[in-house]
């Protein structure tokens, strides 16, 4: 049988009962899912055999009653793994969006369905398939560590996150603890369609609020049009983003506006205006050159429609990340692809962020990668799947990594 064509039926089982947790963010979280993860960690931890006892398992609570949780295979020297970053991180989120409409009669949102060689499910690709090869991986080094009775020259930890489909406090809950930081290799198991991804687009987020003055609409001369001015200035930004420079690999900065709120009467000048703004950033472009744009966008709303003024507020920035052609791990990850599958991935941008881009944007960390199961096109979408062949070939992958890491 041709290597592309293997499956595995661990992968795929694991897989099925993490789907089948509903673990939505919004909505149920992921407390069952944690608990789920921590007791199957807690048993296969015995794999290490007479090492078991030094294979730690943490928990941290990023959010109230929401717990990323981190198991760590520590070196043989005197390193302490509760303080510092494992030499190799697997990064996984347990969360998920919304279920959504839209789902088939035969691919319902929670109850993990196989069909044609792909597993159906809210999760299957974002990122429980990704999360279920992790944690084999995890278990295969554990394996190897009990065959071999000694611990590695490196250290292997797999970190399981809370609130990455949010605003990603679990990622950044777990830098603060010193599970992640500038040191050591982190992949993250997001679904890239076969692809190593390390590159990223800079996510900076601006409110607006635009403050005016109520008035007649048959006399708006006495007021002053807070909507209007608003518009003047979401015109400038969209203009100003437009012209600024491209990237080789990223391509071009973009805006939307997501959400504008205004006005209640259609007989009256409106004298307030809310909108939210999402500046997707690329080299050279960062924080200091969007926060002119901004600046500038609301000086003139304000000069154009005399009585207005803004409130403005950066509600949220990660730098724009460039992938290192010769980043040590994503030579590692080749010649694991290779050994193990017998091809090596093409390169490619990550369209989104992920918590590993929250890793190196945070703590300038320059090894940093996404390589996981299924297609980010399938991401967040109704009957929602990943083919069962990615999760073996992604679990194959990954443990050859970890390998040669632990015992390189």
């Amino acid at each position: 049988m041709c290597a592309r064509r293997r499956t595995d039926d661990e992968a795929t089982g694991l897989t099925a009962r993490l789907v089948g947790m509903e673990s939505t963010d919004p909505g149920a979280f992921e407390g069952a899912i944690e608990q789920f993860v921590h007791s199957w960690l807690e048993r296969r931890r015995k794999r290490a055999g007479d090492l078991a006892d030094a294979v730690r398992i943490e928990e941290l609570e990023a959010l109230p009653g929401r717990r990323c949780i981190r198991a760590v295979i520590p070196t043989a020297g005197p390193a302490d793994a509760t303080s510092t970053p494992a030499d190799l991180t697997l990064l996984c989120h347990m969360d998920t969006v919304r279920v959504g409409a839209g789902w088939g009669d035969g691919t319902p949102a929670l109850s993990p369905t196989l069909r044609d060689g792909e597993l159906y499910g809210r999760g299957s690709c974002d990122m429980k398939g990704g999360l279920a090869c992790a944690l084999l991986a995890f278990s295969d080094a554990l394996d190897e560590v009990g065959r071999r009775g000694c611990l590695p020259a490196h250290s292997l930890a797999i970190v399981c996150t809370v609130d990455e489909e949010d605003r990603m406090r679990g990622s950044e809950a777990a830098i603060r603890a010193g599970w992640l930081g500038a040191a050591g290799w982190v992949l993250d198991t997001e679904p890239t369609d076969g692809r190593a991804r390390g590159s990223h687009k800079g996510r900076t987020w601006y409110a607006i609020d635009m403050h005016g003055a109520t008035a007649h609409a048959s006399t708006p001369w006495r007021g002053a049009d807070a909507i209007a001015a608003m518009a003047e200035a979401i015109c400038h930004i969209r203009a100003a983003v437009a012209a600024l420079p491209t990237h080789p690999e990223l391509g071009r900065s973009t805006v939307t506006f997501g959400q504008v709120e205004g006005g209640y009467s259609p007989y009256v000048v409106p004298d307030e205006c809310h909108v939210t703004i999402d500046m997707r950033l690329v080299p050279p472009t960062g924080s200091q050159a969007a926060e002119r744009v901004v600046q500038e966008a609301v000086a003139i709303a304000e000069a154009s429609i005399p009585g207005t003024h803004a409130d403005v507020r950066c509600a949220g920035d990660r730098p724009p990340i460039e992938l290192d052609p010769a980043s040590p791990l994503l030579a590692a990850l080749a010649r694991a692809s290779e050994e193990a599958w017998g091809i090596v991935p093409a390169t490619d941008v990550f369209t989104g962020y992920t918590d590993s881009a929250v890793v190196a944007g945070t703590c300038g960390n320059p090894t940093c990668l996404s390589y996981g199961p299924g297609s980010l096109e399938l991401a967040h979408k109704p009957n929602e799947h990943v083919p069962v062949a990615d999760l073996a070939r992604v679990r194959a992958v990954l443990s050859r990594l970890a390998a040669d890491v632990l015992w390189g």
